[in-house]
């Protein structure tokens, strides 16, 4: 029986392991190097639009080797923080970010606060810096989803929808209790059958990185390509977190993080399209004068 099953789609995976080589004893997973292909795929996106754009396209390589470190740094300190249950009472756990517990929010916090201090350095102007880097980023997501995707992790609750995804039971660790009673039985193997969040937040980027490529040929100020992401990446995560089932909560208050953060995010977007649109007008305005 296979180990992983869209059965709706007809769709068999056999063996799902989330080892992908073992070498001189150490075993590489594919968690990190899906994410690792997420990061160079995302950065050769924006440096390639920041060439056709005919922006300083060396520029890019410098902040992606600092935001690499800091964002890999970001997302895992967001996940501890929020998690620090599952390490308080073993802090080398926190090092172990091979086995998952990248927390994408941590990454993008880190990412702002790199361009931040990046632009300042190099004197350059923010907005136009980050409409184009911020391209890299819905492509890197998308892409690295599918590392959940392989762990076997990041999954909703159960469906019957037509993209309902089995997982063989005995391959999953952590399986909320809503999930365990609706259990599916097939010839004598037990599966969990979920939603795959990971994939829909997988095409949710896919739709998202388009809608922002067409956007950077007909932008109508610095700053839009920034508030789009954060609009669009808000909306989706918001509804997708509300499916998944390992949510990061804050306190005992039942409220997930991730969602709070995507409202946040929508807030900021929002706020950035109308200051940044009013000052593209004024400036029309004063040019006309």
């Amino acid at each position: 029986m296979p180990e992983v099953w869209f059965p709706n789609l007809g769709i068999m995976i056999n063996k799902l392991d989330n080892v992908a080589i073992t070498l001189f004893g150490v075993d590489l997973y594919w968690y990190g190097i899906i994410i690792g292909c997420g990061v160079v795929l995302g950065f050769f996106l924006a440096y390639f639009t920041a060439k056709k754009l005919g922006y300083n396209a060396d520029l890019i390589i410098d902040f992606i080797i600092v935001a690499i470190i800091t964002c890999v740094i970001g997302a895992r300190l967001y996940y501890v923080i929020f998690s620090w249950d599952q390490y308080k009472d073993d802090l080398w756990k926190i090092f172990a970010i091979r086995e998952g517990g990248l927390a994408i929010y941590g990454a993008v916090i880190a990412a702002i606060i790199t361009a931040i201090i990046f632009t300042k350095c190099k004197k350059l102007n923010f907005w136009v810096f980050t409409d184009i880097v911020i391209l890299g980023l819905p492509l890197g997501q998308a892409i690295g989803r599918w590392g959940n995707f392989i762990n076997k992790e990041a999954f909703g609750g159960f469906t019957e929808s037509l993209f309902a995804m089995r997982y063989m039971k005995d391959a999953v660790r952590g399986i909320p209790q809503g999930v365990l009673e609706n259990i599916v039985n097939v010839s004598g193997i037990e599966y969990i059958q979920v939603h795959p969040t990971f994939l829909y937040e997988s095409l949710w980027n896919i739709a998202l990185v388009i809608l922002m490529l067409i956007m950077t040929k007909r932008k109508k100020f610095d700053g839009q390509i920034v508030a789009t992401y954060f609009l669009g990446y808000g909306i989706g995560r918001f509804w997708i977190e509300g499916l998944r089932t390992d949510q990061l909560i804050i306190g005992s208050t039942g409220i997930a993080v991730s969602q709070v953060v995507s409202i946040v995010l929508i807030a900021i977007g929002i706020a950035i399209c109308i200051k940044r649109w009013n000052k593209e007008k004024a400036n029309k305005m004063e040019l006309e004068l």
